[in-house]
C-alpha cells in the first residue's frame, strides 16, 4: 500500500531531497493520479512531459501540444515549438490570441499586422504576444553554439473566452490558399498558368523546413509573390527578410528588474505595463526562481488561473481546495514536479510551490486575468491574515490568543521562504 502524502503534515518533509521524497511517496496525487485527463475531477490540472502531443515532427524542429485544465473554468492550450539551427516555421494564420517565451535560442519572428510588415529579433529570456488574424513566420539563427530555438506558447480565444480555441490555433498559409481552384488564384493573382500549375503541383511541404540561402530560393519567390497578392500594394512579403520595415521590441525577462529578490530566490511578472503587446490581452506572465531548500510562500490569486511550466529543477507543489468545494470534486494534493511539467492552479486555491534541498526550482508561467491580480500570501508581515482581529483568528483557530500571536509574528518574510 502506497503511504498518503497528505498524512506527513510535517513542515519539514516538503523541503526534504529528492531520494527522500520518493522514498516517502510524495511523488503520487492522492487519489489523483496525474493522467491529464483525470484534472477536472481533481480540482488542479498536471500534465507531465512525455504526455505532450505531437503536432509537427521534421529534422529541423518539432511542435508538440498541451491541454490542460485548472479545474474551474475549463481547458486551456499550451504548444512547445522547437526549430533546430537555421530552421524556418513556414507562415500560418493565427486564429487566437498567443502570448509566447522563448526559452532558448534565438532567431527572428515576421508577422503581417493591418497590411505592414513587422519583425522582432528573438532571444532567450523574450516575452512578445500576438493577436487573432495575424499572418506569422519564425526563423531560427545558425549560432555557433548551435542552439535550438525553444518557445513556449499560450493559446486563448479572446480577451472574454481565455479557453482553448475552438477553431484550432492557426492554418498554414499555403493550404489556405491552395484551397482555391485553379482558376480563381490565377485571376486572383493574375499570373501566368504556368506560375498556378507549379505552384499546385508541387509536394506538400512540412510546417518546417531549412531555412533556404538567400540565392537560390526559387519556391520562396513563388510564395512571396502569393503574399504580396493577398497584402496588396504594399506587397511586403514575410520571407523578405532584408526588409527592415517597423522593428518592434519584445520584454526580457531574465534582464528585467526583479519584483521581489532575497537570498531564498526572485519573482517577477510581466503585465501590459511592462510590455505594450500585452494591451487588449487578458494573460500576463510570470517566472518564479527558488534556490536549494526554498519555498513561494502559501499563497492565492483572486482574480487569476496560473498556468506554469518547469523549466529548470525540480520540487513540490501543495494545492489546497476551497473549503466549500464538494470533496468529490477537489482534493487538496502535493505533487512532484520537474523539467517540462505543466501545472494550473484555479483562482482562490492556496498554492505553494518547494525546491528540494539538493536543487533549484524555476518555473515560468502564464496568468489569465479581466482584473488586476494581487496574490495574496498567508504567512509573513505581508499576510492577509495581519489585517483580522487576532482574537477572531483564536476563535477561528479555537486556540488562545497568544498561540495566534505566536503564529502571526514569527515569520517576517513573506513572498520566497528557507524551508529548511
Amino acid at each position: 500500500m502506497r503511504k498518503d502524502p497528505l498524512a506527513l503534515t510535517k513542515f519539514h518533509i516538503a523541503c526534504k531531497d529528492r531520494t527522500d521524497i520518493d522514498h516517502l511517496g510524495l511523488h503520487y496525487l492522492p487519489d489523483c493520479h496525474v493522467s491529464p485527463r483525470r484534472d477536472l475531477a481533481c480540482g488542479v490540472g498536471v500534465v507531465r512531459r512525455d504526455e505532450r502531443r505531437s503536432l509537427v515532427s521534421t529534422e529541423y524542429g518539432e511542435i508538440s501540444a498541451v491541454e490542460i485544465s485548472d479545474g474551474a473554468r475549463g481547458r486551456y492550450h499550451l504548444q512547445f515549438i522547437t526549430l533546430e539551427p537555421n530552421a524556418l516555421l513556414l507562415p500560418v494564420l493565427l486564429h487566437a490570441d498567443m502570448v509566447f517565451y522563448v526559452k532558448t535560442g534565438s532567431g527572428r519572428l515576421i508577422w503581417v499586422d493591418e497590411d505592414e510588415k513587422r519583425t522582432v529579433n528573438l532571444r532567450r529570456g523574450d516575452v512578445y504576444r500576438l493577436q487573432p488574424g495575424t499572418a506569422f513566420s519564425v526563423q531560427s539563427n545558425l549560432e555557433a553554439e548551435r542552439q535550438k530555438l525553444r518557445i513556449y506558447a499560450l493559446f486563448t480565444n479572446s480577451i472574454e473566452d481565455l479557453q482553448e480555441p475552438s477553431m484550432g490555433t492557426y492554418s498554414s498559409i499555403r493550404d489556405l490558399i491552395l484551397g482555391f481552384d485553379k482558376k480563381v488564384l490565377q485571376a486572383a493573382f493574375n499570373v501566368p498558368e504556368e506560375v498556378i500549375e507549379e505552384i499546385t503541383s508541387g509536394p506538400t511541404t512540412p510546417a518546417i523546413v531549412h531555412a533556404e540561402p538567400k540565392k537560390g530560393r526559387t519556391f520562396w519567390e513563388f510564395e512571396t509573390q502569393f503574399m504580396k497578392g493577398l497584402l496588396g500594394s504594399k506587397g511586403y512579403s514575410m520571407f523578405d527578410l532584408e526588409n527592415k520595415k517597423r522593428k518592434i521590441k519584445t520584454f526580457n525577462i531574465l534582464k528585467a528588474d526583479k519584483d521581489f529578490e532575497n537570498c531564498n530566490g526572485w519573482s517577477l511578472t510581466v503585465t501590459k505595463k511592462n510590455l505594450p503587446a500585452l494591451r487588449g490581452s487578458n494573460i500576463g506572465l510570470l517566472m518564479v526562481n527558488l534556490t536549494k531548500g526554498s519555498m513561494m510562500g502559501p499563497h492565492w490569486n483572486p482574480m487569476a488561473t496560473e498556468i506554469s511550466i518547469v523549466i529548470e529543477g525540480e520540487g513540490m507543489v501543495q494545492v489546497v481546495c476551497s473549503s466549500t468545494m464538494d470533496e468529490s470534486e477537489c482534493k487538496n494534493m502535493r505533487f512532484r514536479v520537474e523539467e517540462g511539467d505543466v501545472f494550473a492552479v484555479p483562482r482562490f486555491h492556496p498554492m505553494a510551490q518547494m525546491a528540494f534541498n539538493n536543487g533549484s526550482l524555476v518555473f515560468m508561467g502564464f496568468s489569465t486575468s479581466t482584473k488586476k491580480n494581487h496574490p495574496q500570501f498567508l504567512a509573513g508581515k505581508a499576510s492577509v491574515l495581519q489585517t483580522l482581529d487576532r482574537q477572531v483568528m483564536a476563535v477561528s483557530f479555537n486556540v488562545t490568543n497568544t498561540t495566534i500571536s505566536q503564529l502571526m509574528d514569527s515569520q517576517r518574510e513573506s513572498i520566497i521562504l528557507d524551508c529548511r
